[in-house]
């Protein structure tokens, strides 16, 4: 039996008390590379085996001596492409990337380090994240392990096909929206997306800022936790990283869930979902229950939009993130050009694949609609909503408007059909969006009508001779704002109900306190 059958705990624990050696768990991580990665594609990178044992034996030393007593330490990792890594080609699986080697190790690789873990590669993906299948990878096609006619999933497709080949003991991938868990799901792996800001993000080429996260691949529950506290840790080198009060993840994986609430999000059991999949969950449910658990269905009520919200967001900030890829400083250059812009244009043309290039227009064309219009953007507004301090992960009847860690950070964008200069970023902490209060229920008639606070912000872009322009009307914050102050107001709202809500809550946004308007 290949020692890479085992999980990583397993595989730990005899490494620890001597039954295996380092080395033989690289040689046979190397062995089962040799056997398969032709047919299955799961690696861009696989680094030199004479050097990876001379490391392996490294970390054995330190085993015997003691100074390395980590669950993982010895386990042979792989690393999803877009993390970086010392000296190591990384490259998001993109053309643009293929001579990129960085000068520094993101901050989840070097705590496996430290741990002793033993990097065995770099994975294949998606190129830059971007897709579900692994198709799109500059360096080819990723293969389903258990049948290469089907697609392993994306974007963290390399890492969970390699897990689940058996070509190491587990990986690391990053997580936007699906990119870890939805190809766990098609290699038979477990893969989890922690809460966002657990793990470090510095070092993790970013696709979506607000919306990446770095997490586990293994063979089942336990790797994963064990994993999970290895890599997690507050990072001062990362904006988004939040202080946890622990990081003990694995001693709550006890069989005892009697009393736990469990939800389940009848949104999610709609058209298009396979019998097989909804059997196994209810299945599961029906074990939980025996166990003692409450388990409980409720309606999220925006299931629907989840989807077109995420391409908005996460197009708009691949669009931003991506711009540094110019041919400039570092990365592929294209060889013949006539002037810096013409450089510019070729380089991003022919490193970015098809796909990538879709999703930067896709983010670029939400201010290129206003630019049409004749608009310049004049101001950015950051607006931290406080909810990071909150308590956004209550489950108070199962509902909370503070469930959606994305919901953290927003920018206003403020165009002008007058050219200023644009202003200098502005980050402002105000008391939080109103939201949903503990007992369910909706308390201005919308899921997010935001202060009318962040209205009083734009103040200094405009003037009364204007009109103020707010395409996304919602609940009519904008529009109440506009009334009291004496601005003249047009706004645009393609949900009927909200429409009438804004007409309700406009009406009466003549009172004098904004308290009269709650």
């Amino acid at each position: 039996m290949s020692l890479m059958s085992l999980t990583a705990v397993e595989l730990g624990k005899k490494i620890k008390s001597g039954e295996v050696k380092v080395k033989d768990a690289v040689f046979d991580a190397f062995a089962q590379i040799e056997a398969v990665e032709e047919n299955i594609n799961s690696y861009v990178t696989v680094l030199n085996k004479e050097e990876i044992l001379k490391k392996a034996e490294e970390v054995q030393k330190k085993i015997d001596a003691g100074k390395l007593t980590s669950p993982l330490a010895g386990v042979p990792v792989a690393i999803k492409d877009n993390m970086c890594t010392e000296n190591v080609l990384t490259t998001c699986s993109s053309k643009i990337l293929s001579n990129f080697y960085p000068t520094y190790t993101a901050e989840a690789v070097l705590k496996l380090e430290e741990a002793g873990a033993i990097i065995i590669g770099k994975t294949n993906m998606d190129e830059f994240a971007m897709g579900s299948t692994t198709e799109t990878s500059y360096y080819g096609v990723t293969k389903n392990p258990f049948n290469t006619e089907h697609v392993p999933g994306g974007s963290s497709g390399g890492s969970c096909a390699a897990v689940a080949a058996e070509e190491c003991s587990y990986a690391l991938g990053s997580d936007t929206g699906g990119s870890i868990r939805q190809p766990s799901s098609f290699c038979g792996v477990t893969g989890i997306k922690p809460t966002y800001g657990t793990v470090s993000r510095y070092g993790l080429i970013a696709y979506g800022s607000s919306l990446d996260q770095i997490g586990p691949v293994a063979k089942d529950v336990t790797d994963c936790a064990t994993i999970l506290e290895t890599i997690a840790g507050y990072d001062s080198k990362d904006s988004t990283s939040v202080k946890r009060e622990k990081y003990d993840f694995a001693s709550a994986l006890v069989d005892d869930v009697k009393g736990m609430k469990i939800g389940i999000p009848k949104d999610y059991f709609g058209e298009g979902l396979d019998k097989e999949v909804k059997e196994s969950i209810m299945n599961a449910v029906k074990v939980l229950e025996e166990k003692g658990a409450i388990v409980e269905e409720f309606d999220l009520s925006l299931v629907e939009y989840a989807i077109p919200a995420y391409y908005v967001i996460a197009a708009a900030e691949a669009s931003s993130n991506l711009a540094r890829f110019d041919g400039v400083k570092y990365g592929y250059r294209t060889k013949e050009y006539n002037g810096l812009h013409n450089m510019y244009k070729k380089t991003r043309s022919e490193g970015f694949g098809e796909e990538v290039k879709r999703r930067i227009m896709l983010g670029f064309y939400s201010t290129l609609a206003f630019k049409i219009a004749g608009f310049k953007l004049t101001g950015n507004i950051i607006w931290d909503k406080g909810e990071v301090e909150s308590k956004r992960n209550s489950t108070v009847n199962l509902c909370s408007g503070y469930v959606k860690y994305v919901n953290c950070y927003e920018h206003i964008l403020i165009f002008k059909k007058e050219y200023e200069q644009i202003s200098e970023s502005k980050v402002c902490k105000i008391k939080p969006v109103y939201k949903i209060n503990s007992k369910g229920e909706n308390i201005l008639g919308h899921t997010a009508p935001y202060p009318i606070e962040l209205v009083e912000l734009i103040k200094p872009y405009v003037n009364k001779n204007l009109y103020v322009l707010d395409p996304f009307l919602g609940s009519g914050t904008t529009g109440i704002w506009c009334k009291i102050n004496g601005y003249k107001f047009i706004g645009y709202e393609i949900n009927k109900n909200y429409f009438e809500l804004c007409e309700q809550r406009i009406n009466k946004g003549g009172a004098t306190k904004w308290e009269n308007l709650q």
